[in-house]
């Protein structure tokens, strides 16, 4: 059961900001598709609605989506498909089903760095920086590796310098979450990988990386990736499995990311 003390409409990204500094048991409201799982006690829940963050806008060197922007826009943009190839949308379609994905928010999923997410790898891939109200801009990378940071996510912003995806994962049933994802990224030659849901958060394969960029195939590069990884366990999968099938995973990422240039 989740229960909320005051809840506040903010104004006002400084607003917002300055109560999440205050107050150490407030919390951001997104679409609450996770916040409302477990027992939880919330000292002020602070309403972004107020805020115009619901947005994906094109600028002349990136892509911007807003933090209250629901997965599904993210899933159905156009703009997104044709600048970056289709491992946006592939990330995004499994989750749930539509009618989550039309309140679960970008914002929320970045900050929480949920580990079984599927659009995390992807946005890392293709090297996504998140703009928060007080602490500027971060590179998700980097956020996904460091001490969560206590501030509002304002947007995040990915740059349009002809990088392209690819993303595959593995699951027990089309909605569930994944046994384990990875997304490759492309640029001007060179290959970036991120592998998910092990099921600790998404990392890089730095080593399957060289195996790739030195010109050897994908299936060497999954090989390599499995390899040089930590898996664990779950109630989806055993950490052996995940290792199992991590070649595989990887593979078809890389398949999907030729395939989007």
């Amino acid at each position: 059961m989740m229960n909320i003390d005051r809840y506040v409409r903010v104004s006002s990204l400084y607003e917002a900001s300055d109560i999440l500094r205050k107050d150490k048991a407030a919390c951001i409201l997104g679409g609450c598709g996770y916040l409302r799982l477990g027992r939880k006690k919330i000292s002020t829940a602070i309403d972004l609605s107020l805020l115009s963050l619901s947005y994906i806008t094109e600028t002349p060197t990136t892509i911007e989506i807003g933090a209250m922007t629901p997965l599904r826009d993210i899933e159905t943009s156009s703009l997104i498909e044709r600048t970056y190839g289709s491992a946006l949308r592939k990330s995004t379609e499994g989750i749930v089903g539509v009618q989550l994905r039309n309140v679960v928010t970008l914002g929320g999923t970045v900050a929480g760095r949920y580990p079984f997410s599927d659009i995390l790898p992807v946005l890392m891939a293709l090297e996504t920086n998140i703009h928060f109200a007080e602490s500027g801009k971060i590179s998700l990378e980097k956020y996904m590796t460091e001490k969560a940071i206590r501030d509002v996510v304002e947007k995040i912003s990915i740059p349009k310098n002809g990088q392209k995806a690819g993303f595959a994962s593995m699951r027990h049933s089309e909605t569930d979450y994944a046994i384990l994802n990875a997304a490759v990224g492309i640029k001007n030659g060179d290959y970036k990988i991120f592998v998910g849901a092990r099921p600790q958060k998404a990392v890089r394969a730095p080593e399957a990386e060289d195996v790739l960029n030195s010109g050897r195939s994908f299936e060497d590069t999954g090989r390599a990736a499995a390899a040089e990884l930590i898996f664990g366990d779950n109630t989806r999968g055993s950490a052996d499995y995940r290792k199992a099938i991590c070649k595989a995973i990887v593979q078809r990422a890389g398949e999907e990311a030729i395939n989007a240039v």
